[in-house]
């Protein structure tokens, strides 16, 4: 039986509620993505426990002996701390592991993964977020699924989430949500007793957090989608996000890969995914006609994004969005390539660029949006229901993006509010709907 992960390196004394020791003062990390040892290379209870047992046994006299069986890629102990644990300098608390618990760590000695290299039990939360990135991708990508993106965030939430606490267990942050008991702070426990770790936002929040801004705007996006979809229902949303689900995998590529080393990385799991058809835009258009989203899923992916600068917009880390176009190879080497990527600043950039170029908001007076809710079958919706509709929601407040002044210093609405104002009949159809007359 495997003894579960702690957060950080085991005590000496132990407690049934434990004090949380200071975290280290914020230092400041974006930019420095090499994968450098810092911290982390502390020994862990489970494994002071197995060794003292190892030292009782007296198979092992040599310190290195045993050090060879706690030293892994992804951590480096030195031979001082076998040392420290045999002459009783440190660790006094930790009791030695049973003889039939250090016979089950020995049978399964090196329990690590074949592909990374991995220890099975020591770098578990490595592994987990590695797993779960790759299955929410094969699902993504598996044919036949109709459910695909809502699938492929729940299942990538979970993957940033155990890399980012495998980041804090090695930088030897206490990732636990703690409560003030009697003046003094404790570990938060859930109702059956086991310690409370942060969740993803929670992670994003910390001063050392290594996501830089526009991979965490693209998870806090994420994040809110998720709120959404674990409620109510949403049609199919794979076009509307699937910038967002590509930016979301190539950065968690590139945290694995600058936190952790270049040989975590998944580019060989998860190669190209193959198409069997193309899309014409008549048949795009269609397919975007046949799938609108809900109302409050508009509302909500609007609403986040108007609160963006247009940088963090751009950001390739919050959406990263390419062009694909058939092509002709004049070469033969090149006929090979499925995918070619232009780069920023060339010619078939700026040009396509102009192509593409995103049309200035829609914008709609009062009327209009009064007419458009009324065409949708709101017919006791006027626009007495409206005004006292944005002066309760406080519609006008710029931050919230539902509007602004536009040309002759007239309010105008943007989509956003009209999608708003729908949801809000939606939900009180009583209010803005005059009942059915029976026949």
């Amino acid at each position: 039986m495997r003894p579960p992960l702690k957060p950080e390196a085991a005590p000496d004394a132990t407690a049934p509620n434990p004090v949380v020791p200071a975290a280290p003062a914020p230092v400041p990390t974006p930019g420095n993505r090499s994968p450098v040892r810092r911290r982390g290379n502390s020994l862990e209870r489970w494994e002071i426990a197995l060794i003292k047992a190892m030292i009782a046994d007296g198979r092992w006299p040599n310190d290195q002996d045993i050090l060879a069986h706690f030293t892994r890629p992804t951590r480096s102990v030195n031979h001082r701390a076998i040392a420290e644990i045999r002459t009783k300098k440190k660790h006094t608390a930790v009791k030695p592991a049973a003889a039939e618990d250090l016979d089950a760590f020995l049978a399964c000695w090196p329990d690590v993964d074949p592909e990374t290299g991995l220890s099975l039990q020591g770098d578990e939360l490595l592994i987990k977020a590695r797993e779960a990135m790759i299955a929410a991708v094969h699902i993504f990508n598996g044919a036949g699924l109709t459910f695909r993106a809502e699938l492929f965030i729940v299942t990538a939430v979970i993957a940033w989430t155990y890399l980012l606490h495998a980041w804090f267990k090695r930088e030897g942050i206490d990732y636990r949500h703690t409560k003030m008991e009697a003046g003094v702070r404790v570990v938060s426990k859930t109702p059956n007793g086991a310690d409370k770790y942060w969740e993803l936002a929670q992670c994003l929040k910390h001063a050392r957090c290594p996501v830089e801004r526009g991979s965490a705007d693209n998870l806090l996006y994420l994040l809110e989608l998720r709120h959404e979809i674990e409620h109510q229902s949403t049609s199919r949303i794979d076009d509307a996000v699937s910038a967002k689900l590509q930016a979301c995998c190539i950065n968690f590529n590139d945290v694995i890969k600058g936190q952790f080393g270049a040989q975590y990385a998944l580019e060989r799991r998860l190669p190209i995914a193959l198409q069997f058809v193309t899309f014409s835009p008549d048949q795009r258009a269609l397919l975007k006609k046949a799938g609108n989203l809900p109302r409050h899923l508009e509302t909500m992916m609007e609403g986040f994004e108007q609160k963006l600068t247009p940088e963090q917009q751009d950001d390739p880390r919050f959406a990263y969005r390419v062009f694909m176009i058939r092509k002709t190879a004049n070469r033969a080497p090149g006929a090979d390539l499925a995918v070619e990527l232009v780069p920023p600043g060339s010619d078939v950039e700026e040009k396509f660029s102009m192509a593409l170029k995103e049309v200035e908001k829609r914008k709609y007076l009062p009327t209009e949006v009064v007419e458009k809710v009324r065409a949708e079958g709101w017919n006791r919706f006027t626009m007495d229901s409206h005004t006292r509709l944005w002066q309760r929601l406080g519609a006008k407040d710029l931050a919230k993006g539902y509007g602004a002044v536009a040309v002759g210093k007239q309010w105008c609405w943007y989509e956003p509010w009209l999608n708003r104002v729908l949801e809000e009949c939606q939900q009180n159809p009583d209010r803005y709907r005059t009942a059915a007359v029976p026949d």
